[in-house]
């Protein structure tokens, strides 16, 4: 059943495969497993990019890993229409940023990101992108492979299921290259 639900989750939002799929707590869970997993991979001196709407949930786990190694953090910010500045975004992204995390949707103001736009400013810098689906996934049709993001997190009572699940997907060759959050039981083979 939970396979099942795993595979379900992956048709949903067009995975690749369905152990693209990691289940976790809810989309602070995801966001803190990527910055703990996929953070082990950066060094001092990286940057990461945010926006000034991000949820707490999309801010705090990178502060930590700031506080941790010594990465930088930019702050994009918003368009007076309360969109996501993107012109303001390619004129900060360098060769130094290693993830670029916005959100989908604002959960305050609704804003829409311009996913494409946002995919190629970040790929073309060489940086990875996380986009916080917690508002767009019950709303758009979510097709990972379609918006060509790196990583994208959700939680399952947005989509009005029970409160206390979420899922992190992520490319797999991304998630084969991250070294394990947590250790134990069958990891030992």
């Amino acid at each position: 059943a939970f396979e099942a639900a795993r595979r379900r989750v992956a048709t949903f939002i067009n995975a690749v495969s369905e152990n693209e799929v990691v289940f976790v707590r809810g989309a602070t869970e995801a966001i803190n497993l990527v910055a703990q997993s996929y953070g082990a991979l950066l060094q001092a001196g990286d940057r990461i990019l945010l926006s000034q709407l991000e949820h707490h949930s999309n801010i705090v786990p990178w502060q930590l890993l700031r506080d941790r190694i010594g990465i930088e953090i930019d702050v994009c910010p918003l368009t007076a229409d309360d969109q996501i500045d993107l012109d303001a975004a390619e004129q900060m992204l360098t060769p130094r940023h290693r993830l670029v995390a916005l959100a989908h949707v604002s959960n305050v103001l609704g804003s829409e990101l311009d996913v494409p736009r946002a995919v190629t400013l970040a790929h073309k810098v060489g940086a990875k992108i996380l986009l916080d689906g917690c508002q767009a996934i019950p709303r758009l049709g979510v097709d990972v492979q379609a918006l060509g993001c790196d990583f994208y997190v959700f939680s399952g009572h947005k989509l009005y299921g029970p409160t206390g699940i979420g899922a992190l997907w992520a490319r797999a060759d991304i998630l084969a290259a991250m070294p394990p959050w947590q250790g134990g039981g069958a990891m030992i083979d």
